[in-house]
Formats: C-alpha cells, structure tokens, sequence
C-alpha cells in the first residue's frame, strides 16, 4: 500500500501546487508508515521530477506519450486510475486546480473511491477514522469530512500546506505506460489555446498578481498595472467590471465566476473588494490593496493597505521595485 501523488507539469518544470501536494502526500505516507509516489501528467523533464526527492516522493511513474503534453479528462484519469491500481494506492492526493477538479471526480467514479475537495490540514487518523478539514462557502467557513471509502481521494488546496525541501534527496524515475489509445484521447479539445499573462505568466499558476479594477478609469491607463508586474515578474488580472466593459479580456478575470488564484503576492489596484472578488483571491498568502477610499472593503481583507489615488502610488511603486531589482 501507499500515497500516490499527482503532479502537474508545464514546460518541463513541476507546477509549484504540485510541489506543496508533494509534500502533503509524503506526509501523510509517514502517518501511515507507508510511502509516496508521484505520477507525472503533463511535459516533465526526467531532472525535475527526479527533483521530487526533495518533497519526500521516493518514486516518479512518468509515462511519455507525447499526447499527455497537453489536459486530456480520459486520458489523464486512464492513466492515474492505472498508477494507482499498479501501486496499490488507497491514498490519491491531487491540486484544487482545473485538472485535479476534472480528474478527482472521474478518478472517484473508476476507483469508487471517497473524495474530498479544498482540503487544507493534514488529515487525522485517530481511532483508526481517516477525517480532513476542507474549506467552505468561498473559504468563509471549515468542515470536518471523514473519508469511509478503502480509497480515498484528497484535492489540497493552493497555499494551505508549506513545500518541504530537502536539498540533495532525490526520487527514482521509472518509465510507466498507462497502455493509452486513441479512444482515451476522444474528449482532446481540437485547438489548445494557453493565455499568457505578462512575461509568459499564466495567471492560475503566477506566484505575484497585479490587479485593476474601475479605479484605473480606462483601458489607456493599464500600462500602470503592466508596468508593476513586469518589474515584479508578476501577471496581470482584473476585476469583473472591468472584463464586463472589456477594458480587458476576460481570461483576465479573477474572482468567484472567473479564475481563483492562489499567488504568494497579490496586489489590487483601485478595486473595492466585493465579496466575489474575495472569493477568487482570499487564498494570496499576502494581499496589498492600493484605493484612495479609507473605507473600502478590500481593506479589511488586506495584510498590506494603501490609502492613495493608484495614478501617483503605482509609478512610485514601479520606480521603487526597478531600484531593488
């Protein structure tokens, strides 16, 4: 028996949730006198996943169809449905992301597995129950879920848990083939069209955010938000207003009907903070918010506050970083 860990790759590298779901994986193997393993989905390079060592994986099952480069629901949960039978994995830990939510439910189907989303402690095994806390209603409140199942299935949720790092450990790589066919890949969209932010940054996986609501006045004015998040290395966002009106495309977003980030740094600019918003940004472990309104929302949510008109902090934000950089 052991922990099977789903790690998503982009470019090469091991997305940075997956790092912290690493972590959580071989964690919980060490409460179960168990051990972890990672499988691969996405474009992974042999170093990086042998890299998972770090994160305490001992193992990486890594199949490379070329056709796994890019999200395929069949073909993805084939394929974990596969490593986990060839482990014997009665643990399944995955990301909160858009995969691990297309995945963990099909996957909990195949394996008639429990499963449980948006989970941010570790477990409890007292007694021999298996129970997770997991976030509720937009991360306003926690519930308390056993998980009855043989199998149970865990999506972690961005920044609930601290990567581990442990310099020099390193993980076997082992070739692994889920046996997939063309039949696997019928649900692959025909075009696969990736939004880049700022720097090639996609904003569900961007560390820093710059965001803008109806406080930047226009579209003209967005050189302002671009030019902080390049100097930050960050990708840009907005409010929903401001997509609405097309100030900005709507894969921009960021909010409770748009993307949810989970960045290290967020930063809203001339937005008030309406409770949808929140929703979509309340797991940034630190929020800046720049508004010239003492009485904005966006404040009480905030680690960092700045009371002032966006137009003359955020150039002096911009000049200020550059001389750190």
């Amino acid at each position: 028996m052991s922990v099977l860990v789903v790690v998503e790759c982009d470019g090469g590298e091991v997305k940075k949730s997956s790092l912290e779901v690493a972590s959580y994986g071989s964690q919980v193997a060490q409460m179960l006198g168990t051990t972890a393993t990672a499988v691969a989905v996405g474009e992974a390079t042999e170093a990086n996943l042998a890299k998972l060592g770090e994160q305490g994986i001992t193992k990486v099952l890594h199949d490379a169809e070329p056709r796994l480069k890019d999200f395929v629901n069949g073909a993805y949960t084939k394929l974990i449905a596969a490593a986990a039978q060839k482990e014997d994995a009665k643990v399944i830990v995955l990301a909160n992301s858009n995969i691990g939510a297309s995945v963990g439910s099909r996957l909990s189907i195949r394996l008639q597995a429990s499963i449980a989303t948006n989970v941010v402690e570790l477990p409890k095994t007292d007694g021999g129950s298996f129970t997770v806390k997991r976030g509720a209603f937009s991360g306003k409140a926690f519930a308390d879920v056993k998980l009855d199942g043989e199998r149970k299935i865990i999506a972690v949720k961005k920044n609930s848990i601290e990567a581990l790092h442990e310099a020099g450990k390193t993980a076997q790589v082992e070739a692994f083939s889920a046996q997939l066919s063309d039949a696997d890949f019928a649900d692959a969209p025909k075009q696969v069209v990736m939004q880049d932010q700022a720097g090639g940054i996609l904003l569900p996986e961007a560390d820093k955010v710059v965001s803008g609501g109806r406080g930047m006045k226009g579209p003209e004015n967005w050189n302002l938000i671009e030019d902080l998040a390049k100097a930050l290395g960050a990708a840009t966002a907005c409010s929903k207003p401001v997509s609405d009106v097309d100030w900005r495309p709507h894969h921009e977003h960021v909010g409770q009907t748009g993307i949810t980030v989970s960045p290290n740094l967020y930063i809203a600019c001339g937005i008030s903070g309406a409770i949808q918003h929140l929703a979509g940004v309340n797991s940034s472990k630190v929020i800046v918010v720049i508004n010239k309104d003492p009485e904005a929302p966006f404040f009480k949510a905030a680690d960092y506050g700045i009371v002032g008109d966006v137009f003359d902090v955020l150039p002096k934000l911009t000049q200020a970083v550059k001389e750190l950089n």
